[in-house]
């Protein structure tokens, strides 16, 4: 398989150097030169198969021939090790926990498949560094999935105070190969120095990058797995129902979990709608009201791994419809709140059905409430993070005193270890090429 650039101006590119290179240097992202479908007797299966026999059989078109069948296989059943389950909230509305990994976050199943990819390409004495931006989960997925991985340097930005204290100890107490640092502003300015690494070419001369945002080819494809696992318990549990008679509500941000849902469809996934499901950051929404899209600054919220005013991995999805307008608007719809809904939400949902959304979940469960009635569905929404992650909104909103899991306690009392730049390019390359000289040092 073949990796293009949707700005189209850069060459195409193997998966091992699409992975490696992390974007292109035309500024686009990488997009598959062409997507599979698949057959009819894998939905056929698909109710029965366990996880990583899914992510093996979705993922293997995009990997050849970089990564062979065996090593893939391996890599699967490597990444895939922790439950996915799809769990009944209330009549016709599903959550589907994406909880259940070593960092209590979805992001999990791409930071470690990514992993497994770079140290699969490694090469000895030319170290990768992998820069990641983080608004919450993206950090501690990526430090926990990279942790000890040889030739492999990562560097986190984050917003000074702009994540939660939990998601904040889950990679600023790692050290070994991880670099945390609080930077001087939002998301979308970590964002923006990790763009502006990727295109400085006297940097790109001296060290090899790559990211680990969803912008990576490896983060972004491995997270239609669950899109599959989840359709085939859904029709496990409903094998009298219309194949095509769900919906998915997408928590959105950076909308590379979306592009991912929507990548699924397109390899066949019998799924009409999927909803794009944000908080006051609501420039996808916005656009599939007007047909104008404008990245606008982004503004703090609850549900702060969302708040992303400038979505990346939206152009992924804008390619898969053709750049058409009409028909991305048949499929997607779009929806976005304020923080007093989400909470309301978040207390009913308990009260009612003894179930505990995150502020992120509680935004696609919302959406779905006002969706599904004209759309005739059920409904699986994401819960792409432990309540607890956000323990500290949780407790305020509850009253309670919540329960951290195991993976959670286990940063507890740690000392931070991470670094602080202003809002500067300029800061961020000295750092980079300071860290630079500590490792090519013998």
């Amino acid at each position: 398989m073949k990796f293009y650039s949707t700005n189209r101006s850069s060459p195409e590119m193997s998966f091992k150097e699409a992975v490696i290179q992390g974007l292109p240097q035309d500024k686009g992202l990488f997009f598959p030169e062409h997507i599979p479908a698949l057959p009819s007797s894998f939905f056929e299966e698909l109710p029965d198969m366990a996880l990583p026999e899914i992510a093996f059989e979705v993922l293997k078109h995009f990997t050849a021939p970089d990564i062979t069948p065996d090593a893939l296989r391996a890599i699967c059943k490597e990444v895939f090790t922790f439950p996915i389950p799809l769990v009944a909230v209330e009549e016709g509305i599903y959550a589907l926990e994406l909880f259940h990994g070593p960092t209590c976050a979805f992001k999990d199943v791409g930071a470690r498949f990514m992993s497994r990819c770079l140290q699969a390409f490694a090469e000895p004495n030319k170290p990768v560094t992998v820069l990641v931006a983080t608004s919450g989960d993206t950090g501690s997925a990526v430090a926990n999935g990279f942790l000890g991985v040889a030739n492999i340097e990562v560097v986190i930005l984050y917003p000074k105070g702009g994540v939660s204290e939990i998601q904040e100890m889950q990679f600023t107490t790692l050290g070994q190969n991880i670099t945390s640092v609080a930077v001087e502003g939002t998301f979308d300015d970590c964002q923006q120095l990790v763009k502006q690494a990727f295109s400085d070419e006297a940097l790109n001369n001296e060290m090899r990058l790559s990211s680990a945002n969803s912008i990576n080819v490896a983060r972004w494809l491995p997270q239609m797995v669950y899109y599959f696992h989840a359709w085939g318990q859904w029709r496990r549990q409903h094998p009298e129902k219309d194949a095509a008679g769900a919906t998915f509500a997408v928590p959105s941000g950076n909308f590379g979990n979306l592009a991912a849902g929507v990548l699924a469809r397109q390899m066949g996934l019998p799924v009409r709608h999927f909803i794009a499901a944000t908080n006051r950051n609501k420039v996808v929404p916005a656009y599939l009201e007007t047909g104008e899209y404008t990245p606008v600054p982004s503004v703090s919220t609850i549900a702060n791994a969302m708040d992303v005013g400038s979505p990346n991995n939206f152009p992924r999805i804008q390619e898969m419809f053709g750049n058409n307008y009409g028909q991305l608007k048949q499929v997607l719809k779009g929806y976005w709140t304020d923080d007093a809904p989400i909470r309301s939400a978040i207390q009913e949902v308990k009260q009612q059905h003894d179930y505990l959304l995150d502020p992120h979940g509680a935004i696609a469960y919302l959406s779905l409430k006002q969706h599904l009635p004209v759309l005739k569905t059920d409904g699986i929404f994401l819960e792409t993070a432990h309540p607890a992650k956000f323990k500290g909104s949780i407790d305020d909103i509850l009253g309670s005193d919540i329960a951290l899991p195991e993976q959670l306690q286990a940063f507890l009392n740690k000392p931070k270890q991470s670094g602080s730049i202003g809002n500067s390019y300029s800061e961020f390359a000295a750092l980079l090429q300071e860290q630079h000289k500590l490792q090519s040092q013998p």
